[in-house]
């Protein structure tokens, strides 16, 4: 049973709508719909309680690269197994309007997930990956990651966030197993 779901991004104005926080989309909108209460800054994150369905919402506040110590604090104040936290992440080797929801894995090169995987010493833990596809040009990625969507992007883009919350709400209700179906597709 998941019962904190992690939303990876940076923090600040700068960062809120650029690719690499479509994990902090994510939560804001599920935290929305499910009318979670924000909580006191806790663990190095925002924390959004949702009484509801017994889920505690997560944006580490550390930065992308340091996201793990924000979830192995989440394990800790909240006594919690790596396969009881959900990380919703931005995927470069996925399309835009991608998504695959897994039980585990390694990082891929992710950053975020490379820094929870040290911290909580386990591949062992679900997470959510959001399409961001690659830059069409040479554009550095990390440069890349760091920018907005294009505006013939967003319908895209409020379409795949719609699908995280369906998803999200499944696997709250089902399970991680039972979720994957309707979970995992390309969102046009």
């Amino acid at each position: 049973m998941i019962k904190a779901i992690v939303g990876l991004g940076n923090p600040g104005e700068k960062y809120k709508k650029t690719r690499h926080n479509i994990g902090f989309m994510v939560i804001d909108k599920v935290a929305k719909r499910l009318n979670c209460g924000k909580k006191k800054e806790k663990a190095f994150s925002h924390l959004y309680e949702c009484n509801d369905y017994d889920v505690i919402l997560a944006k580490p506040q550390t930065y992308m690269n340091l996201s793990g110590n924000a979830v192995l604090n989440i394990m800790e104040d909240y006594n919690l197994k790596p396969e009881e936290i959900l990380v919703i992440y931005d995927d470069l080797d996925l399309p835009l309007g991608t998504v695959k929801l897994r039980k585990n894995g390694s990082s891929g090169g992710h950053r975020g997930i490379k820094s929870i995987i040290e911290m909580i010493k386990t591949e062992n833990f679900p997470r959510l990956r959001v399409g961001i596809g690659r830059p069409q040009s040479k554009e550095d990625v990390a440069d890349y990651v760091l920018s907005p969507f294009d505006r013939d992007e967003e319908l895209t883009v409020e379409k795949v966030l719609s699908h995280c919350e369906d998803c999200l709400l499944n696997v709250l209700k089902y399970g991680v197993d039972k979720a994957m179906n309707s979970c995992n597709k390309t969102v046009v």
